[in-house]
């Protein structure tokens, strides 16, 4: 833990400032500092962290590779620490950069149709938006909002769910016509069973039999991906089996481009989507409660 004397904003400052006057001395005025006194400063800095980030061989400064990311990510910082004090000073209205991270089937299908409407509204906030499936550290990634599907491990970030929806097996007609279409969950042992290539809650797609029984069958196949959204193009090109949200894929089959398979054999459960974010209540920014409470009253997974 750090220790209360440390005033580690101010130092990512004097650095910024070192690094935008191209000198020591010039930062130092900028400042109103010594020259001595952002030396050392920055020497302080640099043991702290364990990591050289100016180069002292020229007479022209010069970054390191590390001084260099820590420069980026001091400029994040001070941007931030900008806004929020913009905010406080404005009865926090929402407004400032908002980071969403949403895995891929829903940004495409849910988020982005919704996001125009969401701008309007809240015409001071952008939306820095990444779509990915794999999982990831809100604090590393400086993500406000993460949003995610199935089930959520242990972690003190807070959720907030945003639907549920049955799972469907599911394949394009070209695929069935030429590989024929599976009665029970034993005929899939001849099918192209396709998965991703990330770890999943369960190894395995679940079904029960004609007696009630649980059963699990494995996926193999010669294909693996990265989200569901390529999982479902996949599928409409015939590639093989997948299974998937039902929300996800209910246009494809409404249109006959998907067939729903082993519907008699569906075990009946159901994926959840999740908004998860750090601090909840009266300390969450502005612009992540208006968010949150935009989904809560748009999204429908049903």
């Amino acid at each position: 833990m750090a220790r209360p004397d440390i005033n580690r904003s101010g130092e990512v400052e004097v650095f910024v400032r070192v690094v935008e006057a191209g000198s020591f001395s010039a930062a130092a005025r900028m400042l109103r500092m010594t020259p001595s006194a952002v030396s050392k400063l920055i020497a302080r800095l640099e043991a702290r962290l364990g990591a050289r980030l100016v180069s002292r061989s020229t007479r022209k400064l010069q970054l390191t590779p590390e001084g260099t990311a820590f420069y980026d990510s001091g400029l994040r910082i001070l941007a931030d620490m900008a806004a929020a004090e913009r905010e406080a000073a404005a009865g926090a209205a929402p407004r400032g950069r908002l980071r969403v991270n949403t895995y891929v089937p829903f940004g495409v299908h849910r988020l982005i149709p919704l996001l125009p409407r969401f701008l309007e509204r809240y015409p001071e906030i952008s939306v820095d938006l990444v779509l990915t499936d794999s999982v990831i550290d809100l604090m590393a990634e400086r993500a406000d909002v993460a949003i995610r599907a199935g089930p959520l491990g242990e972690s003190r970030l807070v959720a907030r769910k945003l639907g549920q929806s049955p799972v469907v097996v599911v394949a394009a007609p070209s695929y069935l016509e030429a590989h024929g279409k599976p009665l029970t969950p034993a005929d899939l042992d001849g099918h192209n069973r396709m998965g991703f290539g990330f770890v999943r809650h369960i190894d395995g797609w679940p079904f029960v039999d004609a007696a009630g029984n649980a059963v699990m069958v494995p996926i193999t196949g010669n294909t693996l991906v990265s989200d569901g959204e390529a999982m479902r193009l996949m599928t409409l090109a015939g590639a093989g089996i997948s299974r998937l949200a039902r929300w996800h894929v209910a246009a494809d089959i409404a249109a006959g481009r998907l067939v729903a398979l082993l519907e008699d054999f569906n075990p009946g459960d159901e994926e959840a989507t999740h908004a998860v974010y750090v601090g909840q209540g009266r300390h969450l920014p502005a612009r992540v409660r208006a968010f949150l409470d935009f989904l809560g009253e748009s999204v429908r997974l049903a």
